[in-house]
């Protein structure tokens, strides 16, 4: 029963939004376990509130390839990215707010004058300075959920045996608090397996996830493993750190050939088992023509269907998490999303989702959904499906299946997994060239240094994302109109798929280092509402130079500090001086 997705992946934002520290809707968590927060310095966009309650963004550049690192939790509600314990990377936030009339004028040009309040939030950094410096120490309240993870692995986890066992989650440090599996927004995390036999028989599975001691309220279904077949398995995450840990008695991580991250700085939200294996024999199969890739066809636009690897799709972290979706039973109990499951519980479910919301039909938030259930359909374009056996053969999509289609199919300029993704990223913050090829290699990417795989350059990333026709001008020039028609992922955060996605690449312009890289500001200005949902986008071609956003009131302004919640410090800069005007750095 393949349900829809619900779009929480996107979101580690330092400072892309307005009125929200971090994320488009939630707290900041602490830097994770692993992974140093970095020293970017990050500036947030300048707000206005009109009469009317519409909020414009202006587009405020930042550099915040390190600092994005310390601040990716915010992917799910209260929790996108990287983290773990250690130093909390604020919340805190300084709020300089003025009643009056008020104009603000943000870094890409934009200037709204309103009658009403005008707020300016900072985002946070490492370092803070607030006319003096204040440095707030916190402890993790009892309601924030526990970020990080560990999921226990089985035994034999490339077995049907260890396919069919339920995978535990349970809390990497308990003293934060515990991890439940049906606390979707900010703690469940998600398995794919995809099967492939000798002969070009491939198929996917998605093994089960419940809380440690806990068992399924339906029997996992029975995967068929040909003689000789190939397993390969990959994880996702709704929180922010999620480590693998072999279960007591056996070397399952070793047996399985799991990745999950360099050593001493994981991944984060995702890792893999057997990956590079898997993906060598698919691609053997390929050139044998025992597997056929379908062709990606011609969108409705013009355009090549888009893949994993377009510029017009991708984000900050491109190909990460997984497709699979759970059933949940009235008492919170979690099975395999399959009929059997559903009459188990009487009908009495709902899928996992990924806001927490019971009722939508949403899990885990990854590039692979987005594309599957939204923009192919809108696009007029077919995903690569095969049976998956945990769903009753129902034809699904999946991470391998996309990527093999993105590497048969796409065109020049190919996204590749850059080496100022968040995700691979050293616990300093720093370009890791060994972690990149690591997660390169689990998604069947070519590496860095080889003539296919580039040099990994976040610069020509950058600069085929947002400065040429294929990247997100794309979905500006040529899709907004169609787009705006189409639901988007997530009605909680854009009101369409054209805003979500324009929402998505202008956070990801931000958490890139885009500004600094490319020396210009952000190109993407949003319209939110009081509600802080996208309601509009607008795309400059000339940004401007790279700077940061000042705003000007016109009245006396007030400053309040926000308690951070992470365990550790929390520290921000900027400089709020009540004298009729407010200025963040």
């Amino acid at each position: 029963m393949r349900r829809n997705w619900r779009a929480r992946k996107m979101v580690m934002v330092l400072a892309a939004m307005p009125l929200v520290a971090i994320g488009v809707v939630g707290v900041a968590m602490a830097t994770p376990q692993g992974q140093g927060g970095g020293n970017g310095a990050a500036a947030c966009s300048t707000t206005t509130i009109g009469a009317a309650g519409t909020v414009t963004t202006a587009a405020a550049g930042t550099n915040a390839v390190n600092g994005a690192n310390a601040a990716n939790a915010a992917k799910n509600r209260g929790g996108h990215h990287h983290r773990g314990t250690g130093t909390a990377t604020a919340t805190t936030s300084t709020t300089a707010t003025t009643t009056g009339t008020a104009t603000a004028s943000g870094t890409a040009g934009t200037t709204t004058t309103a009658t009403g309040t005008t707020t300016t939030t900072t985002c946070p950094t490492t370092t803070a300075t607030a006319t003096t410096t204040t440095t707030t120490t916190t402890t993790a309240s009892a309601a924030t959920p526990n970020p990080n993870c560990t999921i226990i692995v089985p035994a034999n986890p490339l077995s049907a045996a260890g396919l069919m066992t339920p995978y535990q989650l349970t809390a990497t440090d308990p003293a934060m608090g515990p991890c439940n599996e049906s606390n979707v927004g900010t703690q469940s995390a998600f398995v794919e397996a995809a099967i492939l036999s000798p002969d070009g028989q491939l198929t996917t599975y998605d093994p089960v996830v419940v809380d440690e001691g806990d068992q399924p309220f339906s029997p996992p279904a029975n995967p068929e493993l040909p003689a000789g077949a190939t397993v390969a398995i990959w994880f996702g995450f709704n929180g922010t750190n999620l480590t693998l840990q072999s279960a007591a008695g056996t070397n399952a991580l070793t047996d399985g050939n799991c990745i999950n991250g360099a050593p001493g700085s994981i991944f984060t939200q995702v890792a893999y088992c057997n990956a590079p294996q898997f993906f060598t024999q698919a691609n053997q199969e390929i050139a044998n023509n025992q597997i056929q890739i379908p062709a990606i066809g011609t969108a409705s636009d013009g355009q090549p269907c888009p893949t994993t690897r377009s510029f017009a799709l991708v984000d900050q972290d491109q190909s990460d998490n997984v497709v699979t979706t759970y059933l949940v039973n009235g008492a919170g109990k979690i099975a395999q999303d399959n009929a059997a499951a559903m009459a188990a519980a009487g009908n009495n479910v709902t899928t996992m989702n990924s806001s927490g919301n019971t009722g939508t039909p949403i899990n885990n938030g990854s590039d692979n959904f987005l594309l599957d259930q939204f923009v192919d359909p809108a696009l007029g374009c077919s995903n690569f499906t095969r049976p998956n056996e945990s769903e009753n053969g129902m034809p699904v999509g999946g991470l391998a299946l996309d990527e093999l289609s993105a590497a048969a199919g796409q065109q020049a300029p190919i996204a590749l997994v850059p080496l100022n993704d968040p995700m691979t990223l050293d616990n300093n913050g720093n370009a890791d060239e060994t972690k990149t090829n690591l997660f390169r290699q689990g998604v069947d990417q070519p590496l860095i240094g080889t003539a296919a795989g580039g040099d990994g350059s976040g610069t020509t990333y950058c600069q085929n994302f947002f400065q040429t026709p294929g990247g997100i001008q794309r979905v500006f020039n040529l899709d907004e109109q169609l787009f705006s028609t189409k639901a988007g992922p997530d009605p909680a955060e854009a009101t369409n798929l054209f805003t979500f996605l324009a929402m998505r690449a202008q956070q990801s312009f931000t958490n890139l280092g885009c500004g600094p890289l490319l020396n210009e500001n952000n190109p993407i200005t949003l319209t939110v509402n009081g509600a802080g949902v996208t309601t509009a986008a607008t795309f400059n071609a000339n940004p401007g130079a790279f700077s940061t956003a000042t705003a000007s009131p016109t009245a006396a302004a007030t400053t309040s500090t926000t308690a951070a919640t992470p365990t550790g410090t929390a520290s921000l800069t900027g400089t709020a001086t009540p004298t009729g005007t407010a200025t963040f750095n």
